[in-house]
């Protein structure tokens, strides 16, 4: 059966039910089996587990199946659990990833659903973040008063169209180039995960820059008074979504910002208001741990103040294989290649606990294909390592197939947590730490447009949330592995002002994505409302 089949064969329970487990007795119901769920504080005592990755490969991790099951397995075990995910981008639904609702037996519902336009969150933040685009043009049409002389906002869509990412506007007045980027790497999709409230939302939104005026001064979205009315765009979409797991373990689904672009969690609120009402949080990071683990330590829990009890690395024998550099016949024992892949699992395993200073296991996430003498290899090497590694056969079997990763995760009760900088370092250290203990890197160049940001950003503060591909510890995509003597590329050094970060753009990450050749949109289908193809 494929995903989609699984799901709908389920009869799901009621969202109110689902709700009530948990103790949530309030909620705005969006049909039978989706609601929204006002905002609650972070709870220090519950315990979150964050759930990441070694480096993504043509072959699949399963970050998201193991999460789902690992939190079904929990439940199962008796704990008061919860589940808090990102929300999907309809640009790799119709490209060549795919959904993110899981798979197999250890899915979230209704994921076609969850999937496709779910409550509107992605819609109101495109269309709240090209407000903005439509209040500066009209303020220049009109007279511009503030002399804004360089538009640096830019449009974004939920999709991924290459065709965007360079476009002419303001046709007949203040014609200039401008570009696209894809909605969950836009500055109002991290401002919505990051802020705390809705005050706290407008400020930010209120600090987004828009661009420069004619002396080289900023000029902000507040003062084009836009602040408001995007927050009233927003009104609905600041509110976590509650869906259900197969089995019915709650699970709060709120924004979806890219690991590879921005900072890869999902909001603020939907993890804090999960630990108000459970008692273990099973959430994600986007990517490898390079990306998503990164920046949700260093950015999202220094922002909480919250200390994830410890961490799950996904790793299959497959990617492994692939990251060990062979691409086809994956299934095939070859304890060569996985011998070579397996330095990309131990490169995260040692930032994990050597960096951070945090508990971690690592899940197998297991294929049918997979051999004892591989299984046993990937336990032994973790072992060496101090680190368990426990199979995960939530595809196949749900939470029953992952109680013994859960028996182990509940285990799991870090103390202490240590950032790979201090906020009070500059920009250019911060980027030169993160590349040198967590990437690896001989060294970082920084190219003109760099220099340029860094003179100008001397002094500030925030966090650094490094734009780079997903595929690689380095800037190359094709460094498989655990590369060594590879120096990172800086192109730019982006201000964002309202989700309060920086971000390093290295090497050729592009912000608006293309489709693939073949894009998943091509094989699916709808007829009398069934979707197929879908995944």
């Amino acid at each position: 059966m494929t995903d989609i089949e699984i799901a709908r064969a389920v009869k799901l329970q009621l969202i109110e039910t689902v709700a009530k487990k948990i103790g949530i007795n309030d909620i705005i119901p969006y049909g039978h089996h989706i609601a929204k769920i006002e905002p609650k504080p972070l709870n220090k005592k519950a315990k979150v587990i964050l759930v990441t990755a070694i480096n993504p490969t043509s072959a699949g991790e399963g970050k998201t199946t193991v999460s789902v099951g690992l939190a079904d397995g929990l439940s199962l075990l008796g704990h008061k659990t919860a589940l808090a995910l990102r929300e999907p981008s309809l640009g790799p639904v119709f490209g060549i990833k795919g959904g993110a609702a899981g798979g197999g037996y250890s899915q979230i519902a209704p994921m076609d659903d969850i999937n496709l336009h779910f409550t509107g969150d992605l819609h109101a933040i495109t269309t709240a973040n090209n407000l903005l685009s439509a209040l500066i043009d009209n303020h220049i049409y009109w007279g511009n008063s503030l002399s804004i002389s360089k538009v640096t906002h830019r449009r974004c869509l939920d999709m991924n169209e290459r065709a965007l990412r360079n476009v002419e506007v303001g046709i007949g007045y203040n014609q200039r180039h401008d570009n696209f980027d894809i909605t969950a790497a836009c500055e109002v999709m991290a401002i919505l995960s990051l802020a705390k409230d809705e005050k706290d939302l407008k400020t930010r939104l209120g600090d987004i820059i828009v661009g420069e005026n004619k002396d080289g001064q900023a000029v902000y979205a507040r003062d084009l008074k836009a602040q408001e009315a995007m927050a009233i765009v927003l009104k609905d979409a600041i509110k976590p979504n509650l869906v259900q797991t197969l089995i019915g373990t709650p699970a709060f689904v709120h924004a979806g910002p890219f690991a590879n672009i921005a900072h890869g969690c999902n909001s603020i609120m939907a993890t804090a208001t999960a630990t108000h009402y459970a008692d273990f949080v099973v959430t994600e990071a986007g990517f490898g741990a390079d990306l998503g683990a990164e920046k949700f330590l260093d950015i999202k829990s220094r922002q909480m103040g919250l200390v994830p009890s410890g961490v799950v690395i996904v790793a299959t024998i497959r990617a492994l294989k692939a990251a060990g550099g062979v691409k086809e016949n994956l299934g095939d024992e070859n304890m060569a290649a996985l011998e070579a892949g397996f330095l990309n699992l131990k490169g995260h395993i040692e930032n994990i606990k050597g960096v951070f200073k945090l508990d971690c296991v690592v899940a197998i996430n297991k294929f049918v294909s997979d051999t004892d003498k591989e299984i046993a290899f990937i336990k032994n090497e973790c072992e060496k390592l101090g680190t368990k590694a426990i199979l995960s056969e939530g595809w196949a079997k749900g939470g029953e197939g992952v109680k013994d990763l859960a028996k182990e995760v509940a285990k799991l009760d870090s103390k202490k947590l240590e950032f790979v900088y201090e906020l009070s370092d500059s920009p250019e250290e911060k980027i030169k730490k993160i590349a040198a203990k967590i990437y690896g890197a001989d060294d970082v160049i920084f190219e003109d447009k760099a220099k340029e940001a860094l003179k100008k950003l001397k002094g500030n503060q925030y966090p650094v949330c490094v734009a780079k591909t997903q595929y690689s510890f380095s800037d190359n995509k094709d460094l498989l592995g655990r590369p060594k003597g590879f120096k990172i590329t800086i192109r730019d050094i982006l201000l964002k002002n309202g989700s309060k970060f920086l971000v390093a753009i290295a090497g050729d990450i592009m912000l608006m994505p293309g489709l693939s050749k073949v894009p998943s949109a091509e094989k699916m289908s709808i007829n009398d409302g069934v979707i197929t193809g879908l995944f």
